[in-house]
């Protein structure tokens, strides 16, 4: 039996879990139309709604020695995220935070739950601070702990085992991160890692005895690896590598000495957990969880347990929760299916083809029945240093269903591979990545299967500038495009992005003072007259991201030379997150696609 569009977006998703003291369950779910925080006592159990607003809930995390959260929210998709205290079963909302013109990052609970840490950019649009705040108190009577001006895009990344110091992380760009640690008392700051070359750090954890630092980072290494930092000295000990691919989030529980690390092998994640005695590790047997992404991680109180969201590619987002000593692991949500059964759910191929120079492309195929040849949905990632991986992805399941193949490349700048493939498309090697694209077209068009007159090209953000460079650099190649969210011009995008974006952009994409002229020569809008299949552009009129008006000037001068329809829903951002617009916006491509496809 075919299901319509509707039926697949109403596929719900369970995710974000955090532990409460009692060990119970609290985690995101968007059965009402958008994520909201609800509550397991335990496992199978009926959740109980704790949230009710019409807009989505971002994150949300337990105190540790109180029944409350803290969470945060913004409104209409524009991510000024405020903070909210809530009670345990949901009867006490307050508002910690009301400036709606400024961003807050959480930064974590104190040990003992009285205070939390967070940074904001309430100065300055360019700026983030470092903050910490009573749990009773407002944003007003928040603590400004340093001032971030040094600092390029810091976050708060934890509190030291005695509440004393908070670990910093700040990014330059999406291939050069610094780690830093902040006395509280005294506002001194140790810069922890100052090498010369650059250097990632995906994920930061405090060790146990508090005298070093647990880093996922690349440092003098092509994939990141487990290090213990000394943040007096910068020495990195190697504790656990990758191999040939990364480790890329790491977590500790004080207490317990324990600490749990995620290995992204060709996109499949791997968790490990382990005893801590510095840079020696005991590890426990290998949690039984399902094949596919791991989302989060959260400690239970004693450490004996952990909460994991977990997304495969025929089973939707749910939280599970392993018991660290034997590696069993529990469903505890169960988020809906819809009624369509999960064994009509298919499983990609991970297969890999030869782009222009030589390299290996890895790329995620989704066949539907048949022998075909079938109409193919190329579906290109954002970031660009994001990765597509085989989770669950219900508009996969919805094309397959219908007929489509769906081909993910992850081409050159995904990350996932290696620090030398991530920075493969840096600034004027950035078309090379569209070449990528075309030579996974070229693949595809060998195959028997593949119908080549029936190729789409399609992505968000910066998958939606893939989407439009394809269109504009091989317009033969394309049945039709899908723009969502996407670049259309890399001069206007840098001038209207975010404040706090332009900098940590433009080390990617190249600057405006010193690459202009090569921006507005790879810019799509500017190639518009070469594009030849009909095209879609959705967008966000709230997007802080990538501004509205990349979809605006797109549309009009494609418009000029083919058929061309533009749909901007006034209550989203960067994407679109409120089941009504999903319906609406998704409902567009398929008909869009049944028309001209």
């Amino acid at each position: 039996m075919a299901y319509d569009i509707e039926r697949y977006l109403n596929i719900r998703s369970a995710g974000g879990p955090t532990v409460g003291p009692d060990g119970s369950v609290a985690f995101l779910l968007d059965t009402t139309g958008s994520n909201q925080v609800w509550r397991l006592d335990e496992p199978g159990a009926w959740p109980e709604q704790l949230t009710f607003h019409d807009e989505r809930v971002a994150w949300a995390s337990f105190s540790p020695t109180r029944d409350e959260l803290v969470y945060g929210k913004d409104a209409g998709g524009d991510e000024f995220h405020q903070l909210h205290l809530l009670s345990g079963d949901g009867s006490e909302d307050v508002e910690l935070t009301d400036f709606p013109d400024a961003k807050h990052n959480f930064g974590g609970w104190s040990h003992g739950g009285d205070r939390f840490a967070y940074v904001a950019n309430r100065r300055s649009q360019a700026t983030f601070d470092v903050y910490v705040q009573g749990r009773e108190e407002t944003g007003e009577d928040a603590d400004l702990v340093l001032e971030g001006d040094r600092f390029d895009r810091v976050s708060a990344a934890g509190w030291s085992p005695s509440d004393d110091r908070l670990l910093l992380h700040d990014s330059h760009s999406n291939f050069s991160q610094d780690v830093y640690v902040l006395d509280l008392e005294s506002g001194d700051v140790t810069h922890a890692t100052p090498f010369e070359a650059d250097t990632r750090f995906s994920s930061v954890a405090w060790a146990p005895d508090g005298d070093g630092v647990y880093v996922a980072t690349d440092h003098e290494s092509d994939t990141r690896y487990l290090g213990l930092l000394d943040p007096e000295t910068g020495d990195i000990e190697r504790v656990a590598d990758g191999g040939d691919w990364s480790i890329e989030a790491v977590t500790t529980h004080h207490d317990s000495g324990r600490l749990a690390y995620v290995r992204n092998a060709d996109g499949y994640s791997e968790l490990t957990v382990a005893d801590t005695d510095g840079a020696t590790l005991d590890e426990y047997p290998a949690p039984e969880i399902p094949d596919g992404v791991v989302f989060g991680l959260s400690w239970g109180p004693d450490g004996d347990e952990m909460a994991v969201a977990i997304s495969a590619a025929t089973d939707n987002t749910n939280v599970h929760v392993v018991d660290v000593a034997s590696g069993a692991s529990e469903r505890w949500t169960d988020a809906s299916t819809a009624g369509i059964p999960r064994e009509t759910f298919r499983d990609p191929e991970l297969v890999h083809y030869e782009t222009f120079d030589g390299r290996e492309i890895p790329a995620f195929l989704t066949l539907p029945d048949g022998d075909g040849p079938h109409p193919v949905v190329v579906d290109f990632h954002g970031g660009p240093e994001a990765q597509r991986r085989p989770w669950f992805h219900s508009l996969r399941q919805y094309f397959v269903d219908n007929g489509y193949a769906v081909f993910e490349p992850n081409v050159r700048g995904s990350s996932g591979y290696g620090k030398a493939y991530m920075n493969l498309d840096n600034v004027r090697n950035r078309m090379d990545s569209v070449k990528d694209g075309k030579a996974g077209v070229d693949w595809l068009t060998a195959r028997d299967d593949v119908d080549p007159d029936r190729i789409v090209a399609y992505g968000g953000s910066y998958g939606g500038f893939m989407t439009l460079a394809s269109l504009t650099e091989y317009p033969d190649a394309w049945a039709a495009g899908v723009d969502i969210v996407g670049i259309a011009n890399f001069v206007t995008f840098l001038e209207n992005t975010g404040d706090w974006r332009r900098e940590h952009r433009e080390a990617e994409y190249g600057s405006l003072a010193e690459d202009r002229e090569f921006l507005e020569s790879i810019s799509p809008i500017n190639n518009a007259d070469r594009i030849r299949a009909p095209l879609l552009v959705l967008h966000g009129a709230n997007d802080p991201r990538v501004p509205v008006g990349e979809a605006e000037q797109i549309a009009e001068v494609a418009s000029e030379h083919v058929p061309v329809e533009k749909l901007i829903f006034e209550d989203e951002g960067h994407g679109f997150v409120k089941r009504e617009n999903r319906i609406e916006a998704y409902t567009k491509v398929v008909e869009f696609l049944d028309e001209h496809v």
